[in-house]
């Protein structure tokens, strides 16, 4: 599959993450749930590039997401 799918679907769900919580209306679980599979997307486009940096970072973004998803349920 194309890195460009994983890169951009990463950013795009990470958009919507941001919006979605940022609205505070309700919906901040599925706000988590679009942060924990941007970190997944751009993981893979992180670690297939070699971009160890940016594939440290999504670590982070997942466990935040997953602790959102936790305190939110």
């Amino acid at each position: 599959m194309n890195n460009k799918i994983f890169e951009w679907a990463g950013v795009t769900t990470a958009i919507l993450y941001s919006l979605f919580v940022a609205l505070n209306i309700g919906i901040e679980f599925i706000g988590f749930s679009l942060l924990l599979l941007s970190a997944i997307l751009i993981g893979i486009w992180a670690y297939r590039g070699k971009h160890k940096g940016i594939l440290l970072l999504q670590f982070f973004y997942a466990s935040a997401g997953v602790i959102g998803m936790i305190r939110w349920f």
